[in-house]
């Protein structure tokens, strides 16, 4: 073997073991984050379940509400006494505006606001929906948490939740559950409001307080327990006005102090007469005398079917459109009584609470 070739083969080693170094080099950087990736999720799976983040990010915007009404004097005594409230509220923005449940704060004399950092100050009262069960209030104070919010937040059937509030002045308490439907809940606690249902427990002062997503985010206003025909609470059954609905009736009580509201003057169910008729639509169950429903002809077990040539899918989308028209509009309706269609023209009014 020549001096050339021996040097020939010597320079392709030392290209060969260069290259190679390189590719290992290259491939120990590749790896690298996927390693730490692997190893901090075996840390993480090697921690219990939490959602301190959640109630770090929420809880400071969770407030205890205190407020005082007075109840007329019984028989044995004629003087009113005074009897202490308890509620929860959220603080929405930075300016003060609070939003709680409208039977918290309704004929009351005085309401404290008491935050978790200490601080403890009183409200005004900016608007009340009782349809919607909602009550806006407002304080005069800096530097106040406000609760995570987005707009473009969508809850789904199954997603877990946490209920923020003071149940029975114990103190903030959270509770935790699941969602088990989005909408398709009006009626069921003295309100037309579409309601969520879950099952994290609201007890008696957690009204009007938070129900928050597992990264903190605001979903809704925890409201109520369910209630049997005896009056008493089913268990794991809870609801709340979920917060695209909480922030449109904020924005108007806001702006303008009350929200107005379409009344037609019926009540209504999707069944039996879904299944009889063999289309989708409103059974009528009963009319209000002197309504714009009794004036325009319609009775009890009517079928309406399309109001303003909208076809209806069910009572919550019929009640709504209504809801949501002026008063003075006057609006088509089309409905089936018995083997007959019939069209009548309606006047809608304004709601009186």
């Amino acid at each position: 073997m020549t001096r050339s070739t021996q040097s020939t083969n010597w320079i392709s080693y030392i290209l060969r073991s260069v290259v190679l170094g390189l590719l290992v080099a290259a491939l120990v950087i590749w790896l690298q984050p996927l390693v730490a990736d692997w190893q901090l999720s075996r840390q993480q799976s090697s921690q219990p379940m939490s959602f301190a983040k959640a109630v770090n990010r929420a809880a400071p915007a969770v407030v205890n509400i205190y407020s005082l009404s007075e109840v007329r004097g019984s028989y044995y005594s004629r003087r009113p006494s005074t009897v202490l409230r308890l509620g929860s509220g959220v603080i929405m923005d930075n300016v003060g505006h609070i939003i709680t449940a409208a039977h918290v704060v309704a004929n009351v004399s005085s309401i404290e606001i008491a935050l978790q950092d200490g601080r403890r100050t009183s409200a005004q009262v900016i608007g009340v929906d009782p349809i919607t069960d909602l009550a806006v209030l407002r304080i005069e104070l800096d530097n106040l948490p406000v609760i995570p919010q987005d707009q473009n937040l969508r809850s789904s059937v199954g997603d877990v939740v946490l209920a923020i509030g003071n149940p029975l002045n114990l103190g903030q308490t959270i509770t935790q559950g699941i969602i088990s439907a989005t909408g398709g809940r009006m009626g069921v606690i003295n309100t037309h409001a579409d309601l969520m249902q879950m099952d994290a427990v609201i007890n008696e002062g957690a009204s009007g307080g938070a129900l928050v997503n597992s990264e903190g985010y605001l979903v809704g206003i925890n409201n109520a327990q369910f209630r049997g025909p005896a009056g008493q609470g089913v268990e794991g059954i809870y609801f709340a006005v979920p917060y695209s609905l909480t922030r449109t009736i904020m924005k108007t009580l806001i702006e303008e102090g009350e929200v107005v509201r379409g009344y037609l003057g019926i009540n209504t169910s999707d069944t039996p007469a879904a299944q009889v008729y063999q289309q989708p639509g409103i059974f009528v169950t009963a009319v209000d005398p002197n309504s714009p429903a009794a004036e325009a002809g319609l009775r009890a077990e009517d079928y309406i079917v399309e109001i303003a040539g909208q076809q209806i899918s069910s009572a919550t989308e019929g009640l709504a459109l209504i809801s949501n028209t002026a008063p003075g509009t006057e609006l088509e309706i089309r409905y089936l009584r018995g083997n007959d269609e019939i069209t009548t023209t309606v006047i809608i009014r304004k709601l009186r609470y």
